[in-house]
């Protein structure tokens, strides 16, 4: 089965609005009328609004990095499902392993976002991945089952929308270390049997899988040679728009 290949930015906490828009005008123009793949970017919420006007109309479409499960009320700091999407956004990225390390996220919280953000129009890009030490433990799938399965609860075969999964292993993100080719696989035809399992062949065969970890364009092409990798969630490379470019463009120019 064809699955579009996507190729996602998280550019995380940085850039300024004016280097934002600047790094989005740049994408849009190197990329033009790409039209093979998906091509995703999550700047900070405070870039959004402009970014949008940057980009509309082109291939280049939005994520948010995070949301709020709540539909509104008293959670200061916090932004909902339904305010991304006035912002343009057709994706958010949840359960990140910065937001499970740093802000307490936990495989119940990640269910809930997933739900808020379906029933918001909004394609969840669900991370899952395991440390260092629970890989030199020998548990890697293990903890990607138990990822899996609570971003799974509640949700049916007819609910599952589009729902894109992104393999970070931890220890890779940021680090300039890179899974080979056949770790990422492994994990990867790992997590599509457990979706199988789950919710049938036909949303296993259609779901796409991202890998995510230090991706860089002269690594993109061997992940992509993979048969269960459909694309790439992309951090620091994100920011250098040549770099990002030649990701899009599997390595190439």
């Amino acid at each position: 089965m064809f699955r579009k290949p996507v190729i996602a930015g998280n550019w995380k906490m940085n850039t300024l609005p004016f280097e934002g828009v600047e790094l989005a005008r740049s994408l849009r123009e190197k990329l033009g009328e790409v039209a093979n793949v998906e091509v995703v970017i999550a700047p900070p919420f405070t870039h959004l609004h402009a970014i949008n006007e940057e980009v509309k109309g082109t291939p280049i479409r939005l994520a948010a990095q995070n949301l709020n499960a709540k539909d509104s009320g008293a959670y200061t700091g916090e932004i909902s499902a339904a305010m991304l999407l006035t912002m343009g956004c057709d994706f958010a990225i949840i359960g990140h392993s910065e937001r499970r390390q740093y802000f307490g996220e936990t495989d119940d919280s990640v269910n809930e976002k997933i739900l808020a953000a379906l029933a918001n129009q909004l394609t969840p890009i669900v991370c899952v991945g395991e440390t260092l030490e629970e890989r030199e433990a020998n548990k890697t799938l293990e903890v990607i089952a138990t990822q899996l399965s609570g971003a799974l609860k509640g949700l049916t075969a007819e609910g599952w929308k589009d729902i894109i999964v992104a393999y970070e292993p931890v220890w890779a993100i940021g680090t300039g270390k890179t899974a080979s080719n056949e770790q990422a696989q492994e994990v990867h035809g790992f997590i599509r049997s457990e979706l199988e399992k789950s919710l049938g062949k036909a949303i296993a065969d259609k779901t796409r899988i991202l890998y995510g970890g230090s991706v860089k364009p002269d690594s993109i092409c061997g992940l992509m040679d993979q048969p269960d990798i459909d694309g790439a969630l992309v951090g620091g490379a994100s920011l250098k728009a040549e770099d990002f470019v030649k990701i899009v463009n599997f390595g190439k120019g």
